[in-house]
């Protein structure tokens, strides 16, 4: 499954795979993709550094890369987190307090800090995550929000690594290619977390053709070896995948209850809802996602208020496994996400589907194979 990017990268295989998890990333690379590991939980420098120095020791010396984002246009600026959460309007913590109260959620135990905080979403801190980054041999930069500072992407470029951004449209994708990025990923409607509009089947062939002779990756929906090809036959050079791991051996969610809720979600159990972060991300539907999508709730913030608002009552709701709010980022990929896999087995299962739809297409056009 070999395309002229992942000549250039040295993978085997054209499968990328974000994911907030180094074991899976690891595995990934391990298994002859791509692995990319997602920054954004990362709020100390030295956590990330830890993360990183784990990831040099088991990807065999074999090529990785990281997420980070810092988002296109600023919410805020020039402020610090305090500030910010001294934006957050009482009448939305009193929504929070009375949701989680309403399905009885504990408190977090004394002493316990969150575990989930947003910050990621501002820009310095992001950079800080840039500064422990570039000193690891990452050969891919992905912005999950559109393109970074002009500034960022040079500084990639000095240190050899491409540059990714997600574009959910055409004219999205030819503003990454203006600002210089290297790879555009073309993530459809169907995806998990921050997604636009438009259905992969129509994004990627407008993308590709947007910014030819840049590389692009399809994402969103895919999960099988058939859609790879489809993707690779839309004139993409790889695909985006995330969802799919969530449910792999290596994936570290700690909740048996959220990874049970997503083994027999089906393809229409997830929404586009701002509940999260304050932009519309496609995520299972819960209680929670139902009550701020409710037009007699108050409604999200933008972001980055709303992650700051919502960080410990999602920590608690994780904690306790409260399963009527339980819920993740994942994209409608989760319909066929109904078995526990190793990332190898998931790999060797894409690789094997996306041959028997090549063998397929060949005897379609009277093409023997080999």
């Amino acid at each position: 499954m070999e395309t002229e990017l992942s000549r250039t990268l040295g993978i085997e295989h054209a499968i990328f795979g974000f994911t907030p998890f180094p074991a899976v990333a690891a595995a990934l690379t391990r298994a002859g993709g791509f692995g990319v590991l997602g920054a954004v939980r990362y709020t100390a420098p030295d956590d990330l550094a830890r993360d990183l120095d784990w990831m040099q020791e088991h990807t065999d010396g074999l090529p990785y890369g990281l997420d980070v984002v810092m988002p296109a246009k600023k919410a805020v600026e020039g402020v610090t987190e305090a500030e910010i959460e001294a934006m957050i309007p009482e009448e939305h913590r009193a929504f929070v307090r009375a949701t989680l109260a309403k399905h009885g959620v504990p408190e977090l135990a004394e002493g316990e800090a969150s575990g989930w905080r947003i910050t990621g979403w501002m820009e310095q801190v992001a950079r800080s995550q840039l500064d422990v980054a570039f000193d690891y041999p990452i050969r891919l930069l992905a912005n999950a929000l559109g393109s970074p500072p002009p500034d960022v992407v040079d500084r990639a470029h000095e240190h050899g690594v491409l540059v990714a951004a997600l574009a959910g449209s055409a004219r999205h994708a030819r503003h990454h290619a203006d600002a210089g990025i290297d790879v555009v990923v073309a993530q459809g409607y169907e995806a998990g977390g921050h997604t636009g509009e438009i259905a992969s089947m129509v994004l990627t062939p407008e993308v590709v053709d947007a910014v030819s002779p840049l590389p692009v990756l399809a994402a969103g929906g895919i999960g099988s070896g058939e859609q790879i090809a489809a993707g690779l036959a839309l004139g993409a050079q790889g695909v985006w995948l995330g969802s799919i791991w969530l449910t792999t051996t290596e994936a570290e969610l700690h909740s048996r209850a959220l990874t049970a809720k997503l083994l027999a979600a089906g393809s229409g159990d997830t929404v586009r809802s701002r509940a999260l972060t304050g932009k519309p991300a496609r995520q299972l539907r819960t209680e929670w996602t139902d009550a701020w999508d409710d037009p007699a709730g108050p409604g999200p913030l933008p972001m980055p208020l709303q992650g700051l608002l919502v960080a410990e009552a999602v920590s608690r709701i994780q904690r306790y496994e409260v399963e009527p709010l339980l819920g993740t980022p994942v994209g409608q990929i989760v319909g066929r996400m109904n078995s526990e896999r190793s990332v190898q087995q998931v790999v060797d299962e894409l690789t094997r589907g996306f041959e028997k739809a090549v063998d397929r297409i060949n005897r379609i056009a009277g093409r023997s194979t080999p």
